[in-house]
């Protein structure tokens, strides 16, 4: 029995050799430098490796466990292969995970959103039309709520106006400038450092530009629609 231990340790040893390998080649491929951009299966390989390190499996042990060979869980750790859903049933079963669990890598990547200074998207909105320049500054891609955060620039031939209306909540923090924001049938003296929150399902927007040109933080935060 010992004897079989030591064989099976150092096959996994082996096969931990080979992880290792493998990973240096996907880092790196024919001498190319290394891409900043992780794909699906190699997100979803981490995120097997780690939890099984965090319980002190082997390779051997999780791949004898899963009904899969060594090699085939070494390709799927390494993000070589796109294991079936069977596979990853199996896997996430002896991990003691939900297999949703599997794929939080990915899913956490995918949630953040950088954006360098100025280099936000100009997006087209109602006010447009009325020289009120809006630039996206962020976007998230999952979830059951949207967030949507912009930099709202008005110069000195934008115009008044209060009828915007949409679904879900917004804030506002006021950057540069001075101007008086209506919500509802209340209105708002806004300067520099001042912030203002409320429901955008009420009509709203900029009643009175007092100082020009204004710049202002706008985030619209509302629930995303269900597939």
């Amino acid at each position: 029995m010992a004897g079989q231990r030591r064989q099976a340790e150092g096959g996994a040893k082996t096969a931990d050799a080979a992880e290792a390998t493998g990973a240096d080649e996907l880092r790196t491929g024919s001498g190319a430098p290394a891409t900043n951009e992780r794909t699906l299966e190699q997100a979803l390989g981490l995120q097997v490796r780690a939890i099984r390190r965090e319980l002190d499996l082997t390779v051997s042990d999780l791949a004898s466990a899963a009904g899969i060979s060594v090699g085939m869980l070494s390709k799927i750790e390494n993000g070589l292969i796109s294991p079936s859903l069977g596979t990853l049933q199996a896997i996430s079963t002896v991990l003691n995970v939900p297999i949703s669990n599997l794929f939080a890598g990915f899913e956490e990547k995918r949630d953040c959103s950088f954006v360098p200074a100025g280099q936000g998207v100009h997006i087209e909105r109602r006010g447009t039309k009325v020289g009120h320049q809006y630039e996206l500054l962020g976007h998230a891609l999952g979830g059951e709520v949207a967030v949507e955060p912009y930099l709202i620039t008005l110069s000195e031939e934008a115009v008044p106006y209060t009828g915007f209306r949409h679904a879900g909540v917004e804030f506002l923090h006021m950057l540069s400038g001075e101007v008086v924001y209506r919500h509802g049938d209340r209105t708002y003296h806004l300067r520099p450092g001042d912030s203002l929150m409320f429901d955008s399902a009420a009509t709203h927007g900029p009643e009175e530009l007092l100082v020009r040109p204004m710049t202002y933080l706008s985030i619209i935060i509302y629930p995303r629609d269900p597939l």
